[in-house]
């Protein structure tokens, strides 16, 4: 069954976006033929969560201060040439393989699974992000929308290997003005929590009143609660969470939760 509540909207992977570019937009060269390493004909995957990109919907532009999340698979050997943002704060979790980004300040870096960046973008910052290795990486991007314009362009990171995600949540995100201790602070009030759930394994997620999250079933099939019933997800499923509400996340699941003041506006309206 699929629940649409005051509290929880499901959002099947069917109602996202797939966009897969030709190679050349992107500085690539030709797709690989016969390569074993290869799961996806095309050099990227994209799963769009909201409108970005060729995908224009006014029905869905947002979830608060959330403003991108794009699910990436790029196959072995290619990955995003060098290219501008502005005034966005963008976090990117890599789920499998590995991340190697290069900017404009000098930071050349390689990260593997479970591990964070971040881009202050502010007033201007170019940067190249790309799969350097034999297999394919998996990522999930998200553009958030900063406390101001204009910000002094900043980078940062965390390496997967220093958070403990088994069975419990990893508060790896969190607002600059807030006195949480995350490993990466961002110019937005907002929250990322991610958790690895084993079959059997549960964890609670409280939403208090005023608040909103949006939930994505990275990997697994993980089941959320609460008062309005169950709810079992899929790779790639989302949800939009609303408090006042107590949420049981049962595994197996790769989880991953953006937790928000409430404005009252966007969220898909076209569901």
């Amino acid at each position: 069954s699929i629940i649409h509540s005051k509290t929880l909207r499901y959002i099947p992977q069917k109602k996202l976006t797939v966009s897969e570019p030709p190679p050349e937009w992107f500085g690539n060269g030709p797709n690989a033929e016969g390569d074993k390493k290869w799961t996806n004909k095309n050099w990227l995957k994209s799963r769009f969560h909201f409108s970005f990109a060729e995908y224009s919907n006014p029905r869905n532009t947002n979830f608060g201060v959330l403003r991108v999340m794009n699910d990436d698979l790029v196959q072995p050997k290619r990955g995003f040439g060098t290219h501008p943002h502005r005034n966005m704060e963008i976090v990117t979790y890599i789920i499998q393989g590995k991340l190697t980004h290069q900017d404009s300040m000098g930071t050349s870096e390689s990260l593997g699974r479970g591990s964070v960046q971040f881009m202050t973008a502010g007033t201007g910052i170019r940067h190249s992000e790309k799969n350097a290795e034999a297999d394919p990486l998996r990522f999930i991007q998200m553009w958030l929308v900063p406390k101001a314009n204009g910000l002094t362009p900043n980078y940062g990171s965390m390496c997967g290997t220093k958070i403990n995600f088994d069975n419990q949540w990893a508060h790896i995100v969190s607002s600059t003005e807030s006195d949480a201790k995350t490993p990466v602070k961002i110019n937005c009030e907002a929250n990322i929590k991610v958790a690895v759930l084993k079959e059997k394994k549960s964890i609670e997620f409280n939403l208090s009143k005023n608040r909103q999250a949006y939930f994505l079933a990275m990997e697994g099939s993980p089941i959320v609660e609460g008062e309005f019933g169950s709810q079992k997800f899929e790779q790639h499923d989302a949800a939009e969470l609303y408090g006042e509400e107590k949420f049981k996340i049962s595994g197996p699941g790769h989880v991953l939760i953006v937790e928000m003041d409430s404005d009252g506006q966007g969220g898909r309206s076209d569901i």
